[in-house]
C-alpha cells in the first residue's frame, strides 16, 4: 500500500518539535494572536531563537502570520491564519485521545 502524500506531507510539518505546541497554544489565546515575549514565557523549555525559527516556518506553511505595531516601541505578534485555525480544529481530538490515554505521572 502507497503512503498518502497529504498525510505524510501534514506529518512533516507536525512531527517538527515545537509546532503543533504553537499552533495549539494561539489556538487558546484571543483572536488566536499572541505576543512572541508571550509565546517565549508560557513555552518555557524553548529558547528565542528556536522559537523565531519555528515562527517563520509556521508561516512558511501559510499557518501563521507576523504582525508588527507602528506604535511608539514596535510590538511583534503572531495570528493563526483560517488555515491554522482548521489546523487547530483537527488537533482536538489529538489532546482529548492524549488526555484519555498518555499518563503524565512519572
Amino acid at each position: 500500500m502507497k503512503i498518502c502524500p497529504y498525510l505524510e506531507s501534514s506529518f512533516q510539518i507536525l512531527g517538527r518539535r515545537w509546532n503543533g505546541l504553537i499552533v495549539h497554544y494561539l489556538s487558546n489565546c484571543p483572536n488566536y494572536t499572541a505576543h512572541f515575549s508571550d509565546l517565549k514565557k508560557d513555552l518555557t523549555d524553548i529558547t528565542p531563537r528556536a522559537l523565531s525559527l519555528k515562527l517563520t516556518e509556521l508561516a512558511e506553511h501559510g499557518l501563521v502570520e507576523k504582525k508588527m505595531s507602528a506604535e511608539q516601541s514596535v510590538q511583534i505578534s503572531y495570528h493563526l491564519t483560517d488555515t491554522g485555525q482548521e489546523l487547530a480544529e483537527a488537533l482536538k481530538p489529538v489532546h482529548a485521545w492524549a488526555k484519555k490515554h498518555i499518563s503524565l505521572e512519572n
